[in-house]
């Protein structure tokens, strides 16, 4: 089994979420803005420098949200970067909110997401979603 630790954070001003969306060979969805954290990182500096990369705006981050594990089995993995995995991956994603101190709304460039946008929370249920944004919502008191 592989493993992924991930970091997230979640981002809202006034009704709106910002939300990336995520396009990889497994799929594609509305997701939260963050990502794998590099050897060393520390988790909070992984969601900081995730969210520049994603969506252009620099964020403080306002405390822990919650972490989750997730298990992928191997047919729902796909191919990634043109390798067909054959086993399950673990997935342990740390989940922080956060608030905008600056930067502009920019999509990332050669990632893993194509599009960024603020989306209202009364909105978000009719979007193509991955699960990870529901779990935020649900944490978040958001769901409803």
């Amino acid at each position: 089994m592989d493993t992924r630790v991930a970091a997230y954070a979640l981002v809202l001003e006034g009704d709106k979420i910002l939300l990336p969306h995520w396009s990889g060979d497994a799929g594609s969805g509305w997701t939260m803005p963050g990502g794998g954290i590099d050897p060393g990182e520390h988790p909070e500096d992984a969601a900081v420098r995730e969210l520049r990369e994603e969506t252009g705006y620099h964020v403080e981050l306002d405390g822990l949200l919650g972490v989750d594990s997730i298990v992928i089995p191997p047919e729902g993995r796909g191919v990634v970067d043109g390798t067909d995995h054959a086993v399950a991956l673990h997935g342990i994603r740390i989940l922080y909110r956060a608030h905008v101190v600056g930067g502009e709304l920019t999509k990332e460039a050669d990632g893993t997401t194509d599009d960024v946008a603020w989306h209202r929370l009364s909105d978000v249920d009719a979007l193509d979603r991955v699960e990870l944004v529901d779990v935020v919502r649900a944490w978040a008191g958001l769901l409803g």
